[in-house]
């Protein structure tokens, strides 16, 4: 059964950096498409970034230029940098790969949270 872990997470001031990590288990293959996604108190989940098996990768509008998405194939890891960070950054953050077609998702992990106080 496909699993993701989400680890890194924390509290940090406006301007500052983290680095979340998200472990895939169980089917995921070094060609999934995988991306970041992230959930606001009371807002809807929203893409943050997404990279293809190749290493192409594609941001939000609202992260563009501050964060950066990257994999390790071999330890089926997925890495999100996060630099400059803002008080609206503050979320839940989840990784997935997504079902291509019919598009979908499959079971979300526990995410992980991060707080940027400003």
């Amino acid at each position: 059964q496909v699993q993701f872990v989400e680890s890194g997470g924390g509290l940090v001031q406006a301007g500052g950096s983290l680095r979340l990590s998200c472990a895939a288990s169980g089917g995921i293959s070094n060609m999934n498409v995988m991306g970041w996604y992230r959930q606001a108190p009371g807002k809807q989940r929203e893409l943050v970034a997404i990279i293809t098996g190749g290493g192409r990768s594609t941001y939000a509008e609202s992260v563009k230029g501050r964060f950066t998405i990257s994999r390790d194939n071999v330890k089926r890891t997925l890495y999100l940098q996060m630099d400059s960070l803002k008080p609206e950054d503050t979320a839940v953050y989840y990784c997935n790969a997504p079902y291509a077609d019919p598009f979908g998702f499959r079971p979300w992990g526990q995410g992980t949270q991060v707080t940027v106080s400003s």
